[in-house]
């Protein structure tokens, strides 16, 4: 019998909730399972900054909540017959801070399955259930979410780290026709400030461009060596624009949430050396595996080094592909399977 899994998400949307949701469905697809995605009204969802729909639905996604609004939080809905219509073997929550936390747990309640809950929440009080342990089993990220967040479930929590997209090499040689850098997404505009400051350092010493996509507005910088172009890339589309570059520059901020970064992980396989700030994104990543930065000014030497020391670009592609080949995706979609037949086969002892 086919197992039949349901998940609970945003989808087709530009935020890491999506993403994680979508890297996983796919994958058990890929394997022959029957999937079913409930994911949120476009209409609520696109009133937080950082939804934007990419696609269009697949024929097994049903759109069926409202999620909480951003001012108060208040709101959210959730059509139950839609969704416990149908039998599940295991079933799969992403919770993020606009979810409609009490129809999602009056769901749960309702549902005779294994049920799983991914905290994608940076901190405690945006957790807002009344008890977590109306799921069976909760997926967190890496060891911080649980020592700072979620210490009293640390029985029913498991690591099992965001999925990686899997390596895909480029052909291109180092700046083969231009040194070119890339950025992509919808980030705040100060989180560009920095790359912006040290390139135009840079431009005294190299002809280079500065390839920006962006899904919502243009930056407001005028320079003679930045692109900039609107768009909503796919991500069946996203290693073409990373694989024409020879520097992914990744903007983030400072947050003192628990957190982790989903694009890195959606990036990382293509082998471009990526830099980033020394923020708590990438507290948990392998330090070779990327470049981190505390300044401007050690921005600055970094980027001469990345661009005169061919050894040390192939040192970092050389880890990335190490990082990702041990966090792939569909080594961490048979985890979760893994969740599922554990708690079964325990089950099926204790019966008996």
């Amino acid at each position: 019998m086919i197992m039949r899994v349901g998940i609970l998400s945003r989808w087709n949307a530009t935020c890491g909730v999506s993403l994680h949701a979508e890297l996983i469905a796919w994958e058990f697809i890929k394997m022959g399972l029957d999937v079913r995605i409930f994911a949120p009204y476009i209409r609520t969802a696109n009133r937080w900054w950082h939804h934007r729909i990419i696609k269009e639905d697949e024929p097994f996604v049903t759109r069926c909540y409202s999620e909480l609004r951003p001012r108060d939080f208040s709101g959210g809905s959730l059509e139950f017959d839609k969704i416990v219509k149908e039998k599940f073997d295991f079933f799969i929550v992403e919770s993020y801070t606009s979810i409609p936390y009490t129809e999602v747990e009056k769901l749960v309640e309702k549902l005779d399955c294994f049920k799983i809950v991914v905290i994608h929440e940076g901190s405690r009080a945006d957790i807002r259930y009344l008890d977590l342990r109306v799921f069976d089993s909760i997926v967190v990220f890496d060891e911080r979410y649980i020592n700072e967040m979620l210490p009293e479930y640390h029985d029913i929590a498991k690591i099992i780290p965001y999925p990686c997209h899997p390596v895909e090499k480029g052909s291109r040689k180092f700046a083969e026709d231009r040194l070119t850098f890339f950025s992509f997404g919808r980030q705040p505009v100060v989180e560009y400030a920095d790359y912006i400051e040290a390139l135009e350092w840079l431009s005294r010493k190299y002809d280079f461009v500065y390839k920006i996509v962006r899904s919502d507005g243009f930056l407001p910088f005028d320079k003679p060596w930045i692109e900039q172009s609107n768009g909503k890339i796919p991500n069946s589309e996203l290693y073409s624009y990373l694989h024409s570059a020879d520097i992914h520059l990744l903007p983030k901020g400072n947050t003192s949430y628990v957190v982790v970064s989903s694009t890195l992980c959606q990036c990382l396989g293509s082998l471009v050396p990526t830099v980033v700030p020394n923020t708590r994104h990438f507290e948990k990543v392998d330090k070779e595996a990327v470049v981190i930065y505390k300044s401007v000014e050690e921005l600055k030497e970094k980027l001469v080094e990345l661009i005169e020391n061919e050894n040390l670009r192939k040192k970092i592609a050389k880890a990335a592909e190490r990082y990702v080949e041990k966090n792939r995706v569909d080594k961490i979609a048979r985890m979760f399977l893994d969740l599922y037949t554990d708690r079964t086969l325990l089950h099926s002892v204790a019966v008996q």
